[in-house]
């Protein structure tokens, strides 16, 4: 089987990296260098927020690094936000796959988005859609006090944002402490894919549509902010304040 992946240079990319070189003949990473940390502006909290977030990428994903002794792997670096602009005939040779997928690329659109919806494209979103859909998903989920609702949604890529047919939800029992629990819904969604990739039972799930009635929030960047991450850390969150409602959730994966 041959994997193309769509995807970023933190900790937690180069470890999907891995798990998916394992499983495959042959691996074809698309992988953009991610400014840090990212596009928001250096507030004290936000600064502690991304030093938090990256404390527990550590310990839940390690020091990961390409593995280079598996030669399988292709990679083609890009700086971010360079996707789009590559040519087909700069990609060709990693448009010849048998599935495709994205996680942490940056806005993929034109030619390419075509393409790949056509090719019926898995997209791993970081948040339980239809509820949490745009940016910093499980952020929100927390900060609303929905606990329940953190997690991934791995769903068909479409030309909508995070609005994709639903294969599966992945989402995680590691309660220790917020960053620790949303981290560990990402190693979720990574194993889970893996194991149903490898046994091909990926092909057979049968994805529904999104209702976007049961939407909560859409969140965009600009609303992560200073004033909002300082009530973050303000808030008492209980993690099992909450129970997961499997009558929310399609065919949940939980990482134990």
């Amino acid at each position: 089987m041959k994997i193309t992946l769509f995807t970023s240079n933190k900790l937690r990319h180069n470890y999907l990296i891995n798990l998916f070189s394992n499983i495959c003949e042959e691996l074809f990473v698309v992988q953009e260098t991610k400014p840090v940390p990212g596009n928001y502006s250096r507030s004290n909290n936000i600064k502690k927020y991304f030093e938090n977030v990256n404390k527990a990428q550590e310990k839940i994903f390690g020091n990961a690094r390409i593995n280079n002794n598996n030669d399988n792997i292709k990679a083609l670096p890009m700086l971010w936000g360079d996707l789009s602009k590559c040519k087909f005939k700069i990609l060709e040779d990693f448009l010849k796959s048998d599935i495709y997928i994205v996680f942490g690329s940056s806005y993929i659109q034109g030619d390419l988005l075509n393409y790949l919806c056509d090719k019926k494209t898995i997209n791993i979103h970081m948040g339980v859609s239809p509820y949490y859909r745009g940016t910093d998903c499980n952020f929100w989920a927390l900060y609303d006090n929905n606990p329940h609702l953190v997690g991934a949604t791995i769903h068909f890529l479409s030309k909508g944002l995070d609005s994709g047919p639903i294969l599966y939800h992945a989402l995680s029992n590691l309660k220790t402490n917020t960053f620790e629990y949303t981290m560990s819904t990402v190693k979720s969604a990574f194993y889970s894919l893996c194991k149903r990739i490898e046994d091909n039972s990926i092909f057979k799930i049968q994805a529904i549509q999104q209702d976007k009635a049961k939407e909560v929030r859409y969140s965009k960047k600009i609303e992560f902010d200073e004033r909002i991450v300082e009530n973050f850390f303000k808030k008492n969150i209980d993690l099992n304040s909450k129970k997961f409602d499997l009558s929310l959730l399609k065919d949940p994966y939980f990482l134990e």
